[in-house]
């Protein structure tokens, strides 16, 4: 007779398959957030207020009223002025963009309303060729911005961007001229220009219309600036302060006026628009002066 009895082992049951992309880990905070909760927040983390980024249609839905936004130039695409080839053919890259993204190009542009108040729009897309500014891309926006000059609307511009398209060499780097000259006009017509930066907005895009607005907003923890932190050291030869190209810092030594987060942008657009431009009152009874009034959160 054994002394010893084997034990019975059970069989595990099996574990439901739980469907990927369900849940989300903030990176800031390490809290574990429902996707769908993430989404219905503009896909903002509640708790850290950690700002993951949004496609452009997205982000437009969430500016403007209902069923107002008209896409203008969806037309305008780019092309291979100098045929240009690295490890692939320039249009080859072109065709890979536009299947990864779902866009046409890295900007979006059109007229809508906040608020009632009608606004043209420029808002840029990372997901395609990392929102590079190509000729096609400041073709757009100058077009926008004349729009706002032709209708004699405000003009909002939402940056992202990691700067000029190499592939495009000076017909990239034209384009900062470009829009900057288009501004010019805008603001001889004393027509407000709102910039609002996200992450990231860097390069020939920084150095250019992304730095001209009457009003400069920026989301929290975006990463702005023009060269990179390794080439800024490098050329300078000076130890940066941590955080440098971040919008808090920009904010406090000035170059901001604003941080606003993603979820409170709308409503404060709505109030800069209201004090810059169409002399409204704005709702909120303390943003008498736009431009003079900071926000940090």
């Amino acid at each position: 007779m054994s002394h010893f009895t084997k034990p019975k082992l059970s069989t595990p049951k099996k574990r439901k398959n739980i469907p990927e992309g369900l849940w989300t880990k903030c990176p800031i905070s390490d809290e574990i957030v429902f996707a769908k909760d993430l989404e219905d927040n503009l896909m903002v983390v509640a708790k850290s207020g950690y700002h993951f980024p949004i496609g452009s249609r997205q982000r437009i839905a969430s500016l403007v009223d209902a069923d107002t936004f008209e896409e203008h130039d969806a037309g305008v695409k780019s092309t291979d002025p100098l045929k240009f080839v690295d490890s692939a053919a320039y249009p080859d890259r072109i065709k890979k963009y536009e299947k990864e993204s779902g866009l046409p190009e890295a900007v979006i542009c059109g007229m809508g309303k906040i608020h009632g108040m009608p606004v043209s729009f420029a808002v840029m897309d990372f997901r395609f060729c990392g929102g590079a500014m190509g000729a096609a891309v400041g073709e757009k926006i100058t077009r926008a911005i004349e729009r706002a000059l032709k209708k004699k609307t405000p003009c909002i511009i939402v940056s992202s961007s990691g700067g000029a398209r190499m592939q495009e060499g000076i017909f990239s780097l034209m384009q900062m001229a470009k829009t900057s000259a288009a501004l010019g006009r805008l603001s001889e017509a004393k027509l407000p220009f709102i910039s609002v930066l996200t992450h990231p907005t860097t390069g020939g895009v920084t150095a250019s219309f992304a730095t001209l607005g009457d009003v400069i907003i920026a989301e929290p923890g975006a990463l702005i600036g023009f060269a990179g932190a390794r080439v800024i050291k490098e050329t300078t030869k000076q130890t940066l302060p941590a955080g440098f190209q971040t919008s808090e810092f920009l904010l406090k030594h000035g170059l901001i006026d604003q941080i606003v987060s993603r979820t409170e942008m709308r409503d404060r657009l709505r109030d800069i628009l209201a004090a810059l431009h169409t002399h409204r009152k704005p709702q909120n009874e303390t943003m008498v002066f736009a431009i003079a009034a900071t926000a940090e959160v």
